[in-house]
């Protein structure tokens, strides 16, 4: 039986690093997969031109189509990189409309003790909305990994579920690339070789050539 999965970034790309292969399994797996950011990702860094919007926006429509899953409208304007200062209600409230819209069964968001503040606040807004309450129909919570943020944290991930994406690794690399600068020449973890090489640790670390690597919240069966 099919189902709905829900993730839920604070940034467009974070869904595509963190669990792009996953997204895609659960593609083949003819799931339906619904995605939900916050913020634009780059005004923070004083660069949120027109242009440049322009070109975040148009290449998280280019991964999204690589990748088959459908990104939401949020049409609550959030800070970069300040999601912090806003009331955790605010966030919560923007996750339960789609969260009553998609009615998911799987849900995939952020490490909470990222060292991005925009992550964390995500993270803690997603597991809340997703509380246990009468009729709840996600019966699934996995928060993923970002490096360059994640493996920058003084509080270590430990991930305890890997999902072997090396047969998908083309068409994540593809998703990647759609980003271009984002991953391209980062000189940080999150450089496209980086990643490669990171994904491939990730792996070897259980066994298995390349994996994306993650936290289970929660399991119900």
């Amino acid at each position: 039986m099919s189902k709905k999965v829900l993730i839920v970034v604070a940034h467009r790309d974070d869904e595509t690093i963190g669990c792009g292969g996953a997204i895609y399994q659960h593609y083949l797996n003819g799931d339906q997969v619904f995605c939900l950011s916050f913020t634009d990702g780059v005004s923070a860094r004083g660069i949120a031109n027109k242009k440049i919007l322009k070109t975040r926006q148009s290449s998280a429509i280019k991964a999204s189509k690589i990748l088959n899953f459908k990104w939401l409208e949020n049409n609550q304007v959030f800070e970069d990189n300040k999601l912090d200062k806003y009331p955790l209600l605010d966030l919560i409230k923007v996750i339960e409309k789609a969260k009553i819209k998609i009615k998911p069964d799987i849900v995939y968001t952020h490490y909470f003790k990222d060292l991005n503040v925009d992550h964390n606040a995500v993270s803690m807004a997603t597991i809340t909305a997703f509380r246990p309450l009468k009729n709840e129909k996600c019966k699934e919570i996995l928060l993923f990994e970002v490096p360059s943020s994640t493996d920058y944290s003084p509080h270590q991930f430990k991930p305890n579920y890997y999902l072997e994406i090396s047969k998908h690794w083309k068409v994540k690399k593809k998703a990647l690339l759609a980003y271009g600068s984002e991953i391209i020449n980062q000189r940080t973890s999150r450089d496209l070789n980086s990643l490669e090489t990171f994904y491939k640790f990730r792996g070897n670390s259980v066994g298995l050539k390349m994996c994306e690597s993650f936290f289970i919240f929660k399991k119900l069966s």
